[in-house]
């Protein structure tokens, strides 16, 4: 069982859960954007940008369109909507879940900020950290080599 399977809480709600916490966390801008493969939240704080990207799926896919249990058998057109909309719905918890824990872990000074958020903070190229990371830690897995994070180190 995912976290948050058959939640009734609307997306709209999840989202102003996120930006609430985060002005309490001491953000200080806030914007949240969707597009039709995914969501994205973005926010500054400590003087850092960070951005969560959320993955959404395509409303075709077969986990929305086939029962589950009855894998020959189709759902109707608003039955796999339904089935989308409540995949959106606890996709949008576990990303408010993710936030939450996060900013408390660097607000009880269990993690420092740009320790926990890393992987999360915006470059000045518009990259995050993660995106720029991603292909250097393949690289050395794949040659056994770890590459100079920095230039000239």
């Amino acid at each position: 069982m995912s976290f948050a399977e058959g939640t009734s809480v609307p997306i709209e709600r999840s989202k102003a859960e996120i930006e609430s916490m985060l002005i309490r966390y001491g953000a200080e801008q806030f914007v949240s954007w969707w597009g039709e493969s995914e969501a994205r939240i973005q926010f500054r704080a400590k003087g850092r940008i960070v951005r969560f990207c959320l993955p959404i799926p395509a409303k075709d896919e077969k986990r929305f369109t086939q029962h589950a249990r009855y894998a020959s058998k189709r759902r109707t057109e608003g039955e796999a909507m339904k089935a989308w909309e409540a995949e959106l719905r606890r996709l949008w918890r576990a990303l408010a879940l993710v936030v939450k824990a996060k900013l408390e872990a660097v607000q009880s000074g269990i993690v420092g900020f740009e320790d926990e958020f890393m992987a999360h903070i915006v470059m000045p190229d518009g990259k995050t950290v993660a995106e720029h990371a991603r292909p250097m830690i393949a690289v050395a897995y794949d040659t056994g080599k770890v590459a100079a994070l920095l230039p000239g180190w």
